[in-house]
């Protein structure tokens, strides 16, 4: 296997051939190989190593990180015979990256901004969030972890951030055979949480010790989006409030009547009173709540709301569960739409990648029928323009988010 610099020893670099008739996806630029494609493995190779995707017939398809370890056998970045996997492509795709983020005015000395969305941006198995200069990296795969201080090196030299963090996620590593601890890499963290301003309001996020920030960058179109759908002084709910984001756009930019946000998590109830008295807004409260209980008890009270907002979170990471997770979608939205006025707004979301678009849609039919009330799509939305879809992999696409006129 030849030094990953400089132009490629094609006939060195190590072969996984497919199966037959299992080649078009890849020829389509689709980035993972499943090990039931894999017919076999030419030559030495170290799982986390660059190999070439092969027909059956010997014909080049793509250069990949191979990992024996997991169903994802191969992850593939590039399509051309004569651009291997070395530092310099690395950084053209970083550079690429990046680039994009900030032509659409996402980056910024005091804003937060995805900056890598790994297969949507052709980095399959990286993700980086950057907060206020602070740089978040998240690692999927074991080729990327292989690579980590060349990205880190590269982010630096285009970034120069004030600090660089890494984190994983135990689920998806330990099906990549991977253990990856929380841990600063380069730079200093703020012993206090920074603020950063999304929609025109401002947000506290603990950077501390490299965990995970607790805010989601995804919906921030959605909540300004949302807010100016809201009917003249409107009394809202918004469930699964999180640390409050949809539920101060509504009190800031829908000038709703009142705002209340429910979540079954404390420390992000207390996130989001604080920012409630950050932004100095009197007209929204929160409180901590079992969201299926509480939602049932406001049914049971005959309460009545003129827009209600569900955003939870993912009700299943699997496709074995799906038939749960969309029976949970279910409840939570029939038991919303009754709670709405005619002419009330429902605001629905799915962060389950797993659940698609038309699967949340016939739920929705479903809700409808069992309800006898007309819901009007008003507009189907998905994640910010941070977090791309890869037209050559629509598994990118997971956040759906509908905003629903109920008569």
């Amino acid at each position: 296997m030849p030094d990953e610099s400089g132009d490629p020893n094609v006939a060195s670099i190590p072969k996984v051939k497919l199966r037959p008739r299992k080649a078009q996806p890849f020829f389509g630029r689709h980035p993972w190989v499943r090990d039931s494609g894999v017919e076999r493995v030419e030559g030495h190779v170290e799982d986390g190593d660059m190999v070439q995707l092969v027909s059956d017939k010997d014909r080049f398809i793509a250069y990949g990180l191979i990992n024996r370890q997991s169903h994802l056998r191969v992850r593939l970045y590039s399509w051309d015979e004569g651009a291997a996997l070395d530092d310099s492509f690395w950084r053209a795709r970083l550079e690429r990256a990046i680039l994009m983020r900030r032509e659409l005015g996402l980056v910024g000395d005091d804003t937060g901004c995805r900056l890598v969305y790994s297969e949507a941006d052709g980095l399959s198995g990286l993700v980086v969030e950057n907060f206020a200069g602070h740089l978040m990296i998240q690692i999927t795969s074991l080729g990327m972890y292989r690579r980590l201080d060349s990205i880190v090196a590269i982010l630096t030299d285009l970034l120069q951030p004030k600090s660089i963090s890494l984190r994983g996620e135990a689920g998806i590593l330990k099906l990549e055979g991977l253990e990856i601890e929380s841990q600063l890499l380069s730079g200093e963290l703020p012993s206090d949480p920074i603020v950063i301003v999304e929609n025109e309001l401002r947000y506290q996020v603990d950077l501390s010790e490299g965990q995970k920030t607790g805010f989601y960058l995804d919906q921030r179109d959605n909540r300004r989006v949302a807010a100016s759908y809201l009917p003249p002084r409107a009394k809202v709910l918004d469930m699964f409030c999180y640390s409050g984001g949809f539920a101060l756009n509504a009190a800031r930019h829908g000038k709703a009547a009142s705002v209340h946000g429910v979540d079954g998590s404390g420390p992000a109830v207390s996130a989001a009173q604080r920012h409630a008295a950050g932004n100095q807004l009197a007209n929204v409260s929160f409180e901590k709540a079992d969201c299926f209980d509480y939602l049932k008890a406001r049914v049971d009270a005959g309460d009545q709301y003129d827009a209600i907002i569900l955003d939870p979170p993912k009700f299943t990471k699997s496709r074995r569960t799906i038939d749960e997770a969309l029976r949970a979608y279910f409840h939570i939205n029939r038991n919303a739409v009754q709670l709405l006025r005619p002419g009330g707004i429902l605001v629905t979301c799915s962060c389950s990648g797993n659940v698609s678009r038309e699967e949340f849609l016939m739920m929705l039919l479903g809700v409808a029928q069992k309800s006898g009330r007309d819901l009007r799509l008003l507009e189907q939305r998905g994640a910010a323009p941070d977090h791309p879809v890869n037209a050559t992999c629509l598994e990118s696409e997971y956040l759906k988010c509908f905003i629903i006129s109920v008569s």
